[in-house]
């Protein structure tokens, strides 16, 4: 692994076992704004199980790789 590789949630885990690495670094960040609201959305089943697959690779939410799936057509369609 070289520090331009992104680290495997398996990597993750394994590194911040070890007591040194989960001391706090930099300053505190505050978090984003809270999203808005909810918005119900169906999908057909084939859709679905693609898009869990797909988030599951990315070690994302469901609802986080949605959402960042519309920010992405909205950016690149704009």
């Amino acid at each position: 692994m070289t520090k331009n590789e992104p680290m495997t949630p398996e990597q993750e885990h394994d590194y911040y076992a070890e007591e040194e690495n989960q001391q706090p670094q930099g300053p505190p960040r505050r978090r984003q704004s809270r999203l808005t609201e909810i918005v119900p959305v169906r999908f057909p089943p084939e859709l679905l199980d693609e898009i869990r697959q797909r988030a599951e690779a990315d070690d994302r939410s469901l609802s986080s790789w949605i959402r960042r799936a519309a920010e992405h057509e909205l950016t690149n369609t704009a």
